[in-house]
């Protein structure tokens, strides 16, 4: 049963990319297709042509006292020109070839891409990025591999083939069935060797993905990896995944590297074999030279493309195994978005919100309903929870019966050991994992009725890991408002007072940043994702942990100009250092999934319960 699934799933992968080839090239394909035809008959044609040749034009000049050259190099040049015809649908097809796959693979990779911005938090959560990586290279480039050399080869061969039984059987039918014989013998060779360097070619990729993933892995992880002294853990480690990759490439390529001198060696016994039936034959008669000599040119033509159809199959198994890993990640559902209210720039116009194109800096929801009428709502930032309830797995709930009230301009703050369910609540604000029950209302709208995008915009976001692209200064301010001028950029800048150190950089604001921000300090970089939602200006503000990588002489320094941008704003702080939330207006000490404590800084402290503990350092925050 399993076997039957799996040999449905390769044919229906294998449609799907050939869709892909053909969908976009189609005229080009038909050409390629007829260019390999032309190439393929040409090499029948060629074999065809040493029979006359023999027969036509050399045996009768054999004993001429007067012979006459004239006729044979009359064949010779016509001979010529039908090879010239096969030298260029050769390079045709070839050429052409490496434009369909390399537009099929721009294609893929596009298409990849672009649904992979449609995944849900989930999916990056679950799935490790170093195999996701493998999956754009490794598994793109057998794909690039298969389109432009084995499906081609394949096809080609193929033909040759039937051309050529074809051929032999028009020749002389017995000898054809004393290959028929040894083809038979060659394709119990083929299946047996095929069969097992398939599994293997498969294993081999699955395990390559495996070892990329840790290597990636181990990269991101290198400081912690040498804080703990953890070097030989880590080479263990990756020797036991690189020998299950050696191992199944060993086994994948001694297999598929032996089958070809098999096929090879049974072609030339065939060979031998032909030449010495053929010679008995013309001895008495009833086959000529031309004919023997062409007959075993046959065999080779027969033999040669059996044994690269044989081998190129390996190459067409390994890219469907990949292929079907694309296809996996392409088939990953979108991130689901029912939601109809949308933000809009607003203006007021008669003591009414009315919608503007341009930026007034006045942002309001545009609420849609049944009867076709539509109603503007001032987006002012507040947030409610009522008996909210969340689990990552549907049967193991993590958030239990959260309640709070974060009105328009206020600061929450969330405290408690790690995996309370602190960073779950900010999460769920912006909607990157839907909840189980409860709502979440958003200036009184259910936050599953505002469409995501328009939900996100309205949310600013400064993360303990800091996510910088590679670009200018500049251009990592300017993330979240791509239309900023340069005097904005200025000003967030100054407002996270990341100016200071900016103007000190060789380039000021153009300088490079190379990947996550090589060559900058921690604390540099989460100044400039402050400046980024600074210039972002949302009316929400979500900060996890955002001094936590900063230390205490710049937190000060940074306090200042985060005071500043939450001033007006309604803020949801989480934080391991308690004396940056004294000035809270709400905070909810957690516990487990569930509120334990909720009140001003002063109020907590003076009920002696778990706030004051973590205060004064009775109980630690892990």
């Amino acid at each position: 049963m399993e076997k039957t699934k799996n040999k449905k799933n390769t044919i229906k992968t294998l449609k799907r990319l050939l869709k892909y080839v053909t969908g976009t090239y189609k005229l080009q394909f038909v050409i390629v297709c007829i260019s390999i035809i032309i190439s393929a008959l040409v090499g029948v044609v060629g074999v065809q042509f040493i029979k006359y040749l023999i027969d036509d034009f050399i045996t009768p000049l054999i004993g001429n006292s007067n012979p006459d050259y004239s006729s044979l190099l009359n064949a010779v040049i016509v001979m010529g020109v039908v090879y010239l015809v096969g030298v260029i649908a050769t390079y045709l097809y070839n050429r052409l070839m490496i434009n369909i796959s390399q537009g099929t693979l721009n294609k893929i990779r596009k298409e990849m891409f672009e649904h992979m911005q449609t995944l849900p938090i989930r999916y990056f959560d679950s799935h490790p990025h170093g195999e996701t990586m493998s999956t754009y290279t490794n598994d793109v480039d057998t794909l690039r591999q298969c389109i432009s050399q084995s499906i081609p080869q394949v096809f080609s061969s193929i033909i040759s083939m039937v051309s050529v039984l074809i051929a032999m059987f028009a020749t002389d039918i017995y000898l054809t069935l004393v290959v028929l014989v040894m083809v038979a013998i060659m394709v119990i060779v083929a299946k047996f060797f095929g069969k097992r360097s398939s599994k293997n070619f498969v294993d081999q990729q699955r395990n390559l993905s495996i070892v990329d993933g840790y290597i990636e892995e181990m990269m991101a992880g290198q400081k912690v990896v040498k804080v703990f002294c953890h070097e030989e853990e880590s080479k263990k480690k990756f020797d036991e995944l690189n020998e299950a990759l050696c191992d199944s490439m060993t086994k994948a390529n001694s297999y598929a590297n032996t089958l070809m001198p098999c096929i090879m060696n049974i072609g030339n016994l065939g060979y031998v074999l032909i030449a010495v039936i053929g010679g008995v034959l013309a001895v008495n008669g009833v086959l000529t030279i031309g004919s023997i000599a062409a007959f075993l040119q046959y065999i080779k033509a027969f033999t040669n493309p059996l044994g690269q159809v044989s081998q190129q199959m390996n190459s067409i198994i390994m890219a469907l195994a990949g292929a079907e890993r694309i296809f996996n990640l392409i088939d990953e559902e979108s991130e689901k978005d029912d939601g109809y209210v949308t933000l809009v720039n607003a203006k007021m116009e008669n003591g009414k919100l009315i919608e503007v194109k341009e930026r007034t800096g006045l942002w309001a929801w545009k609420y849609p309903h049944k009867d076709g009428t539509v109603t503007y709502k001032k987006l002012c930032g507040n947030v409610e929870f009522e008996h909210v309830r969340f689990g990552y797995e549907p049967n193991k709930e993590i958030l239990h019966d959260i309640s709070l009230v974060a009105k328009e301009g206020e600061k929450v703050s969330f405290v408690g050991a790690t995996g309370a369910g602190k960073t779950t609540i900010t999460n769920l604000i912006n909607r990157f994992y839907d909840i189980q029950g409860g709502k979440i209302l958003y200036d009184g709208i259910d936050v599953k009725k505002i469409r995501k995008q328009d939900l996100r915009r309205s949310l600013g976001m400064v993360l303990q890991d800091t996510n910088l692209f590679t670009g200018t200064i500049r251009e990592n301010i300017r993330y979240g408002k791509l239309d900023a001028t340069d005097d904005e950029v200025y000003e967030a800048a100054k407002l996270s007072n990341a100016d200071n150190f900016i103007k000190h950089l060789p380039k000021g604001y153009d300088t490079m940043i190379e990947g996550s921000g090589e060559g900058l300090s921690q604390g540099q970089r989460q100044l400039l994702s402050i400046a980024r939602a600074a210039l972002d200006n949302p009316p929400v503000l979500i900060l996890d942990e955002a001094t936590s990588s900063i230390d205490t002489r710049t937190e000060k320094v940074v306090q200042d100009g985060m005071d500043k941008l939450m001033k007006g704003r309604t803020v949801f702080v989480i934080a391991h250092r308690l004396s940056t939330i004294k000035n809270s207006d709400l905070i909810m000490v957690l516990d487990h999934g569930s509120i334990m404590e909720r009140g001003k800084h002063d109020d907590l402290i003076k009920k002696h319960g778990m706030y004051y503990g973590l205060y004064t350092g009775a109980i630690e925050i892990d």
